[in-house]
C-alpha cells in the first residue's frame, strides 16, 4: 500500500479528508505538522470539554491508496470538490505491509485488576496460563471500557475489594459492561446496566453473554424504580455534576456510591455536588485521574 502525504490549514482538514474519501482513498486522517517540534500547538483540552474546531495550525493529511490507485487521480478527483486549491507539493510514501488486526491485537493483553480480576482479551483466552482470578473475556470495541483507562481500572479495583456479598448495583454509563460484568462475577447479586447509547446497551448484552452472566441492560427508561446497594458511575465530571441528584437517590440508605471519570482537580468540586446526600472522599487514584467513593447515611430519607 501506499500513503498519500499533503499539508493544509487547520480549517481546511475536514473537507481535505473528506474530499480524499470519496476520490477513492481507503482512510484519511490529520496530524500537527508540528509535532514533535517546539512549534507543535496542543488543541485539546481535558475530557469532556470541546475540542478547537480549527484543528493545528498547519496540518499534516495522511491518505492511505489501496495498491494500483492512481494518487495523481485520487488528488484530481479531490481537487474537484473543492473550492480551494489543494497542496501541490504532496508526495506519496510506501506503506510496508502489516497484519493490523494482529498488530492491534497485540497492543490489548491480559490486565490483571488487584489480586482476584484478570481481564483477557479473546485472542489470549487460549494461551492464557493457569490462574485462581476471576477472569473476565472483554474486547476492545466501540463502547468505552476495557479496563485499560484509568478510570475503569480504579473503579475495578473498588469492587473487587469492597463489594458486598449479594449486593444489588446499578452501573450507569456502562459502556462495554465491564463494571456491571465484574460486580456479577464478584458476587454481587441483582445488577443494572444502563447507558444513553443503545450501542454500548448491545455491547453491553454481548460481553454479559460471553461471560456467562445474567443483568439487566438497557437504555436509561428502562431503568425501573428502586434503589441498589453499590452505584457505580464511570463517565466524566460534568455529566457527574449534573447527575447527583438521581445518583445519589439512588443509592439505599448505608449503600455506597463509586464514581471515576473525574481528574485529581476536578475530585473536590464533583465531591461539593453530592454533599447534600452523600459524602465522598477520594478512595483511589490512578495516573492523574481519582475514584470518589462514599456511603449514604444509614437515618437518610430516600
Amino acid at each position: 500500500m501506499r500513503e498519500l502525504v499533503l499539508y493544509c490549514p487547520g480549517e481546511q482538514a475536514d473537507s481535505v479528508t473528506d474530499a480524499l474519501l470519496e476520490a477513492g482513498a481507503l482512510c484519511a486522517s490529520v496530524e500537527d505538522a508540528d509535532l514533535d517540534t517546539p512549534e507543535e500547538q496542543p488543541i485539546f483540552g481535558e475530557p469532556g470539554s470541546e475540542a478547537s474546531p480549527q484543528g493545528w495550525q498547519t496540518n499534516r493529511v495522511l491518505a492511505l491508496l489501496a495498491d494500483g490507485v492512481d494518487p495523481q487521480q485520487v488528488m484530481l478527483q479531490a481537487q474537484q470538490q473543492l473550492s480551494f486549491d489543494l497542496d501541490t507539493t504532496w508526495q506519496v510514501r510506501e506503506v510496508p505491509d502489516e497484519d493490523w488486526v494482529r498488530l492491534t491485537q497485540s497492543q490489548f493483553g491480559p490486565i490483571p485488576v488487584g489480586n482476584r480480576l484478570l481481564i483477557v482479551p479473546s485472542w489470549h483466552q487460549e494461551d492464557l496460563p493457569v490462574t485462581d482470578r476471576i477472569t473476565l473475556a472483554l474486547d476492545p470495541g466501540l463502547a468505552f471500557g476495557t479496563g485499560s483507562h484509568p478510570t475503569t481500572h480504579v473503579c475495578l479495583r473498588w469492587l473487587t475489594s469492597e463489594l458486598p456479598a449479594n449486593a444489588t448495583v446499578l452501573d450507569y454509563g456502562c459502556g462495554s459492561g465491564i463494571l456491571a460484568i465484574a460486580a456479577r462475577r464478584l458476587g454481587a447479586g441483582d445488577t443494572w446496566a444502563i447507558d444513553i447509547d443503545e450501542q454500548a446497551v448491545e455491547s453491553t448484552e454481548y460481553n454479559a453473554t460471553v461471560n456467562q452472566v445474567t443483568l439487566n441492560a438497557g437504555l436509561t427508561d428502562a431503568l425501573p424504580d428502586g434503589q441498589f446497594d453499590v452505584v457505580v458511575a464511570n463517565i466524566l465530571s460534568n455529566p457527574l455534576k449534573v447527575l447527583a441528584p438521581m445518583l445519589s437517590q439512588r443509592v439505599k440508605p448505608g449503600g455506597s456510591l463509586v464514581l471515576s471519570g473525574v481528574l485529581e482537580r476536578q475530585a473536590e468540586e464533583v465531591a461539593v455536588f453530592y454533599q447534600p446526600w452523600i459524602a465522598l472522599t477520594v478512595w483511589q487514584a490512578l495516573d492523574g485521574w481519582v475514584c470518589l467513593a462514599g456511603q449514604r447515611p444509614s437515618e437518610q430519607a430516600s
